[in-house]
């Protein structure tokens, strides 16, 4: 799954030299070399070699933002903060907002969440058939070298849709309770329940290798359209095997320990109060080093947040027809999203890390699938990344019709990852004016 050429390790590194990894160690042996996690005790060296993990959490909120509100005025670092923004100023220095991005051809209102980290046009047609998002595409790369690859986090009234998606384009479904996922972090079984655990583990695999060989047989007998089915369906059936053979070497790993008490097994089921949970269980898994790859599906459409001045269910005030009354509810849900966003970005800078801050060492990109809810509009998209060690560029503002795709703030987010890749969904390039510290 980790990159390198022949002979080398996840960082370039020849299996044979002699060379000191700071922030990974390896174990090797008979032409294999393994990662481990990262290790307290090799903390030194990593400060020695500045070599921090670099992390990312994207968070999406599907029902757009009100443009007038959010977009700055002026370019550039010198730019007059929106009502939005104004949450985010202690953080000035370390934000770049975007204005002008979108997907090429993504479009579709609503059916475009689904493409907002993958860039796979046209979500709305009945033949749509989703890509691999971008964390999941990051996970192929460096996912093996914490307990887990990625993090799919939902906050919604119901159901379990998030950002993530395969690289056959299967949506990994979003955990939708801190507590449960508190309790998969950090929360260690006995030595029976571990027993058990890996015995469940080895059974999908047992399982999976016995429908693999049917389907195989089955193979030989099928016209050429069904053969490429099944071949992505075995492509499918590998990464899960992969996925199931990383979750039994790390459940006999002892997990870290929690820096912070267990949230409320059942939270009230309020948009804010689930979102800054779930933005301190990011903190804590991030900080564990748990994963390094987070993402969040925000829909407040079904909810009516307890936000003062707020009587309506958001969808509804999405779809304002531009009533004054209507729009100032919508400000005041939207607004405060900022106020949490703010929230775990103080969360995050709050934790050191060597000569920084784990925000430092974190990109936070935020956005919408959508420009304009109450028009349905997929094109000059709210968009902002903090944090993450970028020479951060104030306010770029690229003009209608000559602005770069997002797929390529996508691809300048993988390079500060570490990960070299030519190209991500759509994208012609990095992004200009958002360069590496």
């Amino acid at each position: 799954m980790a990159g390198g050429g022949a002979g080398e390790g996840p960082h370039g590194a020849r299996a044979g030299g002699q060379r000191s990894h700071g922030r990974r160690g390896f174990l090797r042996g008979a032409g294999v070399a393994v990662a481990l996690p990262w290790l307290e005790s090799r903390a030194g060296a990593a400060e020695a070699d500045g070599a921090r993990p670099r992390r990312l959490v994207a968070i999406e909120t599907t029902m757009g933002l009100l443009p007038e509100y959010f977009f700055p005025r002026g370019a550039g670092r010198d730019y007059e903060p929106s009502d939005y923004l104004l949450p985010l100023e202690p953080y000035r220095d370390r934000l770049t907002v975007c204005s002008g991005l979108s997907h090429p051809d993504v479009d579709g209102g609503h059916a475009a969440d689904i493409a907002f980290l993958t860039g796979a046009p046209h979500p709305a047609r009945g033949d749509f058939r989703n890509t691999v998002s971008l964390d999941q595409f990051a996970a192929e790369r460096i996912g093996t070298e914490t307990r887990l690859p990625t993090l799919a986090l939902t906050v919604a009234a119901r159901g379990t849709t998030s950002l993530s998606f395969t690289r056959d384009g299967v949506l990994v479904p979003g955990e939708r309770s801190p507590a449960r996922l508190y309790r998969e972090m950090f929360l260690q079984g006995s030595p029976a329940e571990t027993a058990a655990r890996i015995d469940e583990l080895r059974t999908g695999r047992s399982v999976l290798d016995a429908v693999a060989a049917r389907a195989r047989r089955l193979d030989k007998t099928l016209p050429a359209a069904d053969r490429a089915r099944m071949e992505r369906y075995f492509t499918s059936v590998r990464e899960v095997e992969r996925r199931l053979e990383r979750a039994e070497v790390w459940e006999k790993r002892r997990r870290p320990r929690p820096k912070a008490p267990p949230p409320p097994e059942q939270p009230e089921q309020e948009l804010f109060t689930l979102l800054r949970l779930m933005g301190r269980m990011t903190r804590l898994a991030l900080e564990t080093d748990t994963t390094r790859l987070v993402t969040m599906f925000v829909n407040p459409a079904q909810w009516v947040p307890r936000t003062p001045g707020v009587v309506h269910e958001t969808h509804s005030l999405t779809h304002h027809g531009n009533r004054p009354e209507m729009i100032a509810e919508l400000k005041r849900v939207e607004e405060m999203q900022f106020v949490v966003l703010g929230e775990l970005l103080a969360e995050l800078d709050a934790v050191r890390e060597g000569d920084g801050s784990l925000l430092d060492h974190t990109m936070v990109l935020h956005g919408s699938c959508m420009g304009n809810a109450n028009a349905h509009s997929n094109t000059d998209l709210p968009v902002l990344v903090a944090g993450g060690g970028f020479r951060h560029a104030g306010h770029l503002v690229f003009p209608a019709g000559r602005a770069p795709p997002l797929s390529n703030l996508f691809l300048s987010l993988l390079g500060r990852l570490g990960i070299e890749a030519d190209a991500f969904a759509g994208s012609t390039g990095t992004l200009p004016g958002l360069e590496p510290a």
